[in-house]
């Protein structure tokens, strides 16, 4: 094989038997858990493309490595937060964080399958896109704990903030402050989308108000798009997916001369490290990055050393409030 080839991976022979890796690795290893048609499947298919196992990748998983592998998103700062957080917490059980990052056009499976060939003794991913099934198939090989999301099925550990009670707080918030035209700008299809738009809803009916819902996503462009959106029928508060989000709301606004919080309210979400910048004073729901950080590698340590079986945490957030809150403009807080 020419230096310049590169080398035949367990993905490589999972696509040309159409198959998932875990099921590859399955039957590489000679573990039950294949049918017998499939088997003979994956060994053709290993063997058309020349796969070879990797014997140091084999003798890293043959011993302890001490390493758990964290894959995150490398557009999303508050999943690099969460990073930070993790090393502390991983050093101070002893074990060390390898990072895989999924990024334009290299998706999630390359991530874990990367962080597999490595040795990791266990897998956080951080709002994994993966269906229940697929997750299960990687935590047949080791541990795996699912951060931000917590639909995974019965066999993966999960650590996820309340999102409930983090609209709950944001809506209870601008309602205090005599706010009644809240709109709400959504995640789109991003992770915890579904869950915040719908609390949002039940909140504002709650309250006797009118639930406005207007399209976004997790940038400041999908922020900013809203922003323009709303500028048609202005409300007085806007709760924004995330941080993000509210930022480009918030540059939409003041390019346009309309005032925050003089003439509306905006309020994010995750309290990241932008929303605390000194320009900025963005008023945020906190998820406590470090707590959720801390939980995740505690319930990858204890399933990897035998101490738990797979379960669920769920932390409750809190508001921060700063200076992008205030009361509802005379006159409009009870239109």
């Amino acid at each position: 094989m020419s230096e310049l080839q590169r080398r035949p991976t367990l993905m490589d022979v999972a696509e040309a038997a159409g198959v998932s890796r875990a099921l590859v690795s399955i039957v590489m290893r000679g573990a039950p858990g294949a049918a017998e048609s499939t088997r003979q499947r994956v060994l053709q298919a290993a063997s058309d493309l020349g796969y070879r196992a990797d014997s140091r990748a084999r003798l890293l998983r043959s011993s302890r490595t001490k390493l758990l592998g964290l894959a995150f998103s490398s557009s999303q700062p508050f999943h690099a937060e969460i990073v930070d957080a993790a090393y502390a917490e991983a050093s101070a059980r002893g074990y060390e964080i390898t990072l895989s990052a999924v990024a334009g056009g290299r998706p999630e499976a390359r991530a874990i399958e990367t962080l597999l060939d490595v040795g990791a003794e266990a897998l956080i991913i951080i709002a994994p896109t993966l269906s229940v099934d697929n997750l299960a198939q990687h935590a047949r090989q080791v541990p795996v704990v699912s951060l931000l999301r917590d639909d995974v099925g019965e066999y993966v550990d999960s650590v996820s903030s309340d999102d409930y009670a983090g609209i709950a707080l944001a809506v209870d918030h601008l309602v205090s402050l005599g706010h009644r035209r809240i709109v709400h700008v959504d995640g789109g299809t991003a992770i915890s989308s579904d869950k915040r738009r719908e609390t949002y809803r039940a909140e504002m009916i709650r309250h006797g108000l009118q639930p406005v819902v207007v399209s976004g996503g997790t940038g400041e462009e999908d922020g900013m798009r809203a922003g323009h959106t709303l500028q048609a029928d202005l409300p007085t508060a806007v709760i924004a997916f995330n941080d993000r989000s509210a930022l480009g709301v918030m540059e939409c606004f003041r390019a346009a001369g309309i005032g925050i919080p003089a003439d509306v309210s905006v309020l994010g979400y995750d309290d990241s490290n932008f929303a605390k910048l000194s320009y900025v004073q963005l008023s945020s729901v906190s998820q406590d990055a470090p707590l959720l950080a801390a939980a995740a590698v505690g319930r990858a340590v204890d399933r990897i050393e035998g101490v738990s079986s797979p379960g669920s945490v769920v932390r409750t957030p809190h508001l921060v409030i700063r200076k992008t809150t205030a009361r509802a403009p005379e006159g409009n807080s009870d239109t």
